[in-house]
């Protein structure tokens, strides 16, 4: 799979983070609408510094932008550190990082409690699927 290219990572993150053209041009000194827009379409590069303020408007991380800006691996936005030392990355949209931000300020008691609701949410999904996945097999079998 191809790496995603500056423009097209310019264009996911302001989406992500509900803004227009015009909206971003607006909170970053010296670009239009119209440099926003050839950005995105690769044709304008922008500087670094640029880059940089994008990402932060944006909730994605600088080397995101810049690693696509220089061809090299655009995916790494927001990395963690394993059990094994290895790093694995994500995509992290404006509101993912807020929720990121919010769970860090957190009280150890909070953090539990967002823990235990998510897993809650995950292991009730979890058990909708398996029984529609046993009411599909059913069906086809000619069980009902």
């Amino acid at each position: 799979m191809a790496a995603k290219s500056v423009g097209t990572l310019i264009k996911e993150a302001r989406t992500n983070a509900d803004l227009t053209q015009e909206q971003l041009a607006r909170k970053i000194s010296g670009l239009s609408a119209e440099d926003i827009s050839l950005a995105e379409r690769g044709k304008k590069t922008l500087t670094q510094d640029q880059l940089k303020q994008i990402a932060k408007i944006t909730g994605v991380t600088q080397s995101s932008l810049i690693n696509a800006s220089k061809g090299t691996s655009a995916k790494k936005t927001s990395s963690t550190s394993s059990s094994s030392g290895s790093k694995t990355s994500y995509m992290v949209t404006a509101e993912e990082k807020k929720l990121i931000q919010l769970y860090r300020k957190s009280d150890a008691a909070t953090k539990k409690s967002v823990l235990n609701l998510l897993n809650v949410k995950a292991n009730a999904t979890e058990m909708i699927l398996e029984t529609l996945m046993d009411n599909v097999q059913n069906i086809f079998s000619g069980k009902k």
